[in-house]
């Protein structure tokens, strides 16, 4: 198991984002029949860039490919494995989403409009760094597969 040090978190996590008549939405994520929404994440493998498993996990676990907009927006930390993992979470712009995916027989996603992301992550520990995603959409326009 990676240990990460001050500078290099253990896993990284996507908000995956495109707009959408005229509006950004949010892609969320869940065990297929699980109550609580998510956004993609995993471990960051030897080798790997947090921004790298960020879009490797978006792809695995909601069939979306895309780009890391910018920096981090910022870290969380969660208990699991007897330890505390910190996760680096970046803003994604999503550029195609395939149909099936690797974890497409377990997990489903569903698009939000940004403004309801505060709810369906109510309880998620990335939640605060959606008004920082928010300011950073605001400044750098991305292209967000408009219709």
């Amino acid at each position: 198991m990676p240990r990460a040090s001050r500078n290099r978190p253990d896993q990284a996590a996507a908000i995956p984002v495109r707009f959408r008549r005229r509006k950004v939405q949010v892609c969320v994520i869940r065990r297929r029949g699980g109550k609580s929404w998510g956004i993609p994440k995993g471990l960051i493998d030897r080798g790997d860039t947090a921004e790298e498993t960020a879009l490797n996990e978006s792809w695995e676990e909601a069939g979306l490919t895309g780009r890391v907009l910018g920096r981090a927006l910022g870290t969380y930390q969660y208990q699991k494995w007897d330890r505390t993992l910190t996760v680096a979470v970046y803003l994604m712009e999503v550029e195609a989403q395939e149909r099936t995916w690797e974890e497409a027989s377990f997990r489903e996603r569903k698009w939000i409009v940004f403004d309801d992301a505060d709810a369906y992550l109510k309880r998620h520990p990335a939640r605060p760094l959606l008004e920082r995603a928010w300011r950073r959409l605001r400044r750098s326009k991305p292209r967000l597969g408009r219709d």
